[in-house]
């Protein structure tokens, strides 16, 4: 747990403050990896996600949609949209907008204001937990079992509503905040029932190797090895992670290494033989070889456009990517 919270991160993050007399409908698209966080610090809308569904957001409400897709902020549910992008907006600072669609003046107790924030949600060394978690995170109910992000919310409110100086930095420091207990809050919660993985997580020991084995992919590693990080016998380790994840443990490092193989070359372009040398391999031809193996294709199909295929085809049984800290010596 505190792994997945010490590694999240929301990266290249997009912030709009949003002011805005009702009616109103605001259509947000769908960026391919891209979550997004909405803060109501005035006004009540309710938010439709892309299944349809509606949800209330009164005001001093946040949400994370940690898969993004297309969904609408509205004041009622039965209006039309206008996408965000066509609002005219003035830049406030590095990654902060201003959107204004005011009917009188600014700070009319009739206006919403929303602060939005679209975003690359990364959860490190766990990033295939996104892909368990619900479309639609509110608080909600949160505050019950967590007061302290009360006044949390109370300080965003704050800084959305005074605009003061240095409110963008500040705004963005405290949706991560909100967005780590919500994550935390699901985990404690059970994941919705999510297994596997999550399973193995909440388990003390197998957390400590998952742990370790994210931290360096590349090193040698066997199921001794693996046990050792966890504090068990080599036997009880192996039935342990075998009955959480359905996966023997050495075809989760194989699937590890070959999923952050081809994260690397689709999506950061590394050169196949620097991804060969991360991961631990000895040789270009041998990582090809385990490349081939384990998703069927050679490494250099990764970067053609149906190369994302590859990498989301591992993703169930290696979802924890999280790149190399260094180079190992070279895999068994």
């Amino acid at each position: 747990m505190s792994e997945l919270l010490l590694d999240m991160r929301l990266r290249g993050v997009r912030h709009r403050r949003i002011e805005i007399t009702p009616p109103f409908g605001l259509g947000f698209g769908t960026e391919p990896g891209r979550a997004h966080f909405h803060f109501v610090a005035a006004g009540t809308v309710v938010l439709r996600d892309a299944a349809g569904e509606v949800h209330d957001l009164p005001a001093g409400t946040a949400v994370l949609l940690p898969s993004g897709g297309a969904h609408q902020v509205l004041s009622a549910e039965d209006l039309s949209t206008r996408d965000i992008g066509s609002f005219a907006s003035v830049p406030v600072c590095d990654g902060l907008c201003d959107v204004s669609a005011c009917a009188g003046d600014r700070g009319c107790p009739d206006n919403a204001i929303v602060f939005s924030s679209c975003m690359q949600f990364e959860l490190g060394a766990m990033q295939g937990l996104i892909r368990l978690m619900p479309s639609v995170m509110l608080v909600g109910t949160l505050p019950d079992r967590h007061p302290e992000i009360l006044a949390i919310l109370k300080a965003m409110e704050s800084e959305v509503c005074g605009r003061r100086v240095g409110f963008a930095g500040i705004l963005a420091r405290l949706a991560d905040v909100v967005a780590a207990i919500i994550v935390r809050s699901w985990v404690e919660c059970g994941c919705n029932g999510a297994s596997g993985v999550v399973d193995a997580l909440r388990d003390p020991r197998l957390a400590r190797a998952i742990a370790a084995l994210h931290r360096d992919p590349g090193r040698a590693w066997t199921v001794a090895a693996l046990a050792t990080e966890a504090g068990c016998s080599r036997s009880v380790f192996a039935e342990r992670f075998q009955t959480l994840t359905g996966t023997p443990p050495l075809r989760y490092v194989a699937e590890l290494r070959m999923r952050l193989a081809a994260q690397w070359i689709a999506q950061d372009r590394m050169a196949i033989d620097t991804v060969a040398g991360s991961l631990g391999y000895a040789s270009q031809a041998a990582f090809s070889r385990a490349f081939k193996r384990v998703t069927g294709h050679p490494p250099g199909a990764a970067r053609l456009p149906s190369g994302r295929a590859t990498a989301d085809g591992l993703e169930s049984a290696a979802s924890f990517s999280r790149p190399a800290s260094r180079a190992a010596s070279s895999p068994t």
